[in-house]
Formats: C-alpha cells, sequence, structure tokens
C-alpha cells in the first residue's frame, strides 16, 4: 500500500521561507514521478513543481525561480524549499506520488500560510 505524508507547513511572514516534506512508503522512489499541489480556498488544485522518475524537473509559472524540489532516493522523501514566500502562495499543499498504471496517491495536506 502507498502512502504519503506531508510536514513542515505553517505561518511565516511574506518575504520568509519554508521547507516541506513528503515521506512515501510502498514505493520505489526512482520509478515515480514525486510532485507538490496546492489548493487555496476558492481555487482549483494546481500543480507547483514536479520532480520526474527521469530526474528533471518542472515548476509552475508563479514559484519559478522561488522554490526548488528535490528528492532523497535512499529516504523515499521529497523536500519542497519554498523562499521569498508571498501571500498568495497561501494554501494547503499536497503531496503526490505517481507511477502510470500502478498508483496515484496523495497525502493529507499541510496548510501553508503566508502573512503580509
Amino acid at each position: 500500500q502507498v502512502q504519503v505524508v506531508e510536514s513542515g507547513g505553517g505561518l511565516v511572514q511574506a518575504g520568509g521561507s519554508l521547507r516541506l516534506s513528503c515521506a512515501a512508503s510502498g514505493i520505489i522512489f526512482r520509478f515515480n514521478s514525486m510532485a507538490w499541489y496546492r489548493q487555496a480556498p476558492g481555487k482549483q488544485r494546481e500543480l507547483v513543481a514536479v520532480f520526474t522518475s527521469g530526474g528533471t524537473t518542472n515548476y509552475a509559472d508563479s514559484v519559478k525561480g522561488r522554490f526548488t524540489i528535490s528528492g532523497d532516493n535512499a529516504k523515499n522523501t521529497v523536500f519542497l524549499q519554498m523562499n521569498s514566500l508571498k501571500p498568495e502562495d497561501t494554501a494547503v499543499y499536497y503531496c503526490n506520488a505517481y507511477r502510470l498504471g500502478f498508483y496515484n496517491a496523495w497525502g493529507q495536506g499541510t496548510q501553508v500560510t503566508v502573512s503580509s
């Protein structure tokens, strides 16, 4: 059974930083894509960043240059370093582990609140 657990959210002032962590179990990390999504109140869930099984990364335009996604294969963990945070980054952040034909697992989410 695949499980994904996020941690590291919280309250931070605009311009500050946070680091989110996502620990996955029941997967072979190098075969997955691991991604961070976010959902703000009244808005659809959107892709923030993805770390593909091939080792490449992609980002939403709104976070490019501020957020960095990285992975630790040995620990089955992916991180999202968020710098220069803005109030519009406020959302619940979700981690996703995906492997085509096998699973599409979501965590419970972690709240990130950026005050102005």
